[in-house]
C-alpha cells in the first residue's frame, strides 16, 4: 500500500462544507499582508454556516473593559439537572483562527449547539489578534475573562465552581494554556477542558506533509504563518504556555479530545492526549477518522459533525455528574 492509499477518505457532506468554503474565498482575494481585509473576508465566507441552528433562551453581550475582552453569553432553553438553584454550569468557549482570524460571530452557532446540546451556558471572548497582539496577550485576556466569571459569573446565574474551558484550533491552544497558567498560580477551579482540533506545537509532524493542502482544510505554510505571527522568533522556552507539548501536563483537569483524521495537527493531538494521560490526566480521546480541520463548523449539512458535538456536549454532562 503507498502512502496515497493511507490518506483519509473525506466525509461527503464535510467535503461539500470545504468546497463551499474554498470556491467563497476565492471571490475574496486578499493581499496575505492585509490582515484586516483577511479578516472581513472570513467574517463573510463564514457567515453563511453561522445562520441557524439553536433558538437560545438569551445571548448577551458584554464589555466589561480593565484588561477583559468584549463576550457574549448565551443562555440556553430549558433547565438543567446538575445543582439548578447553584446556576448553569459555564462553557468557556475560545474560538480559533490561527490567533490572527475569525470572531465570536464566525463561532457564534458553534457556541450555540454547544449550549443547547449540553444545557451549559456557554461564553465567547473576542480576544485581541496577532500579529498586532502577539503571545501572551490573547492568554492573559483570558485571565482576565476567568477573574470577571469569579466575580460576575453568580449574577448572570452561573455555578462558577462547574467551569469548562476549550476551543478549537488556536482557541484550544488558549484554553490549554490557559489551564496551565490557572493551575501554576495554584488556582484549581476548572472542571475540565474541550479540546478541538487543537494547535499544540509549532514543530511539524508527518501529518503536516502527508495530509497538506486543501482537500483537508489547512495547509502546512498556514499553520507555520499563524505560529509565526503569534510567538514570532521566539524559542519555545520563551514562550512556555503556547507550547503545551513541552509543559508538566500533571494536575490538570480531565480533558475531551475531539481530532480529525483528516487533519495537519492529528498527530500533536494524539501525542498530547498521550502525554497527558501519562501524566495522569483523565482523558476521553474521540478519533473521527472522515473529518477534516474545522469540520464542526459544518453542523448545518454535516451529521457527523453533529455527532461529534453531541459527544463532547455528554462528556461535559458526565464530568460533572462524576465530579
Amino acid at each position: 500500500m503507498n502512502e496515497q492509499d493511507k490518506l483519509p477518505i473525506v466525509d461527503p457532506d464535510i467535503a461539500r462544507f470545504r468546497d463551499r468554503i474554498a470556491a467563497a474565498y476565492a471571490e475574496h482575494a486578499v493581499s496575505a499582508n492585509d490582515y484586516a481585509a483577511r479578516r472581513a473576508a472570513a467574517e463573510k465566507v463564514r457567515a453563511p454556516w453561522v445562520r441557524g441552528g439553536p433558538e437560545m433562551a438569551r445571548s448577551t453581550d458584554l464589555s466589561p473593559g480593565d484588561g477583559c475582552p468584549p463576550m457574549r453569553l448565551h443562555i440556553p432553553v430549558g433547565g438543567y439537572d446538575i445543582a439548578p438553584r447553584e446556576g448553569r454550569p459555564l462553557l468557556l468557549y475560545i474560538h480559533g483562527g490561527g490567533w490572527t482570524v475569525f470572531s465570536i460571530e464566525t463561532h457564534d452557532r458553534l457556541m450555540r449547539e454547544y449550549a443547547a446540546r449540553s444545557g451549559f451556558a456557554v461564553l465567547g471572548p473576542e480576544y485581541s489578534l496577532s500579529p498586532e497582539a502577539p503571545y501572551p496577550q490573547a492568554l492573559e485576556e483570558m485571565g482576565h475573562v476567568l477573574d470577571w466569571i469569579r466575580a460576575n459569573g453568580a449574577a448572570h446565574g452561573l455555578d462558577t465552581r462547574k467551569l469548562v474551558i476549550g476551543g478549537d484550533s488556536a482557541g484550544a491552544n488558549l484554553a490549554l494554556g490557559t489551564a496551565l497558567r490557572e493551575r501554576d498560580a495554584g488556582r484549581r477551579g476548572l472542571s475540565g477542558l474541550l479540546l478541538n482540533y487543537g494547535a499544540f506545537d509549532p514543530r511539524p509532524r508527518e501529518s503536516w506533509q502527508r495530509l497538506n493542502g486543501p482537500e483537508y482544510m489547512l495547509a502546512d505554510d498556514e499553520m507555520a504563518e499563524f505560529w509565526r505571527n503569534y510567538i514570532g522568533n521566539r524559542t519555545l522556552d520563551e514562550v512556555p504556555y503556547a507550547v503545551p507539548l513541552t509543559a508538566d501536563l500533571s494536575g490538570l483537569p480531565p480533558a475531551h479530545f475531539c481530532v480529525p483524521a483528516g487533519d495537519i495537527l492529528a498527530e500533536e493531538n494524539l501525542e498530547l492526549a498521550a502525554a497527558m494521560k501519562d501524566a495522569g490526566v483523565a482523558i476521553d480521546l474521540q478519533i473521527y477518522a472522515a473529518a477534516t480541520h474545522s469540520f464542526l463548523e459544518a453542523v448545518s449539512i454535516s451529521s457527523l459533525a453533529a455527532t461529534a458535538l453531541d459527544a463532547s456536549a455528554r462528556w461535559m454532562r458526565d464530568t460533572l455528574e462524576a465530579a
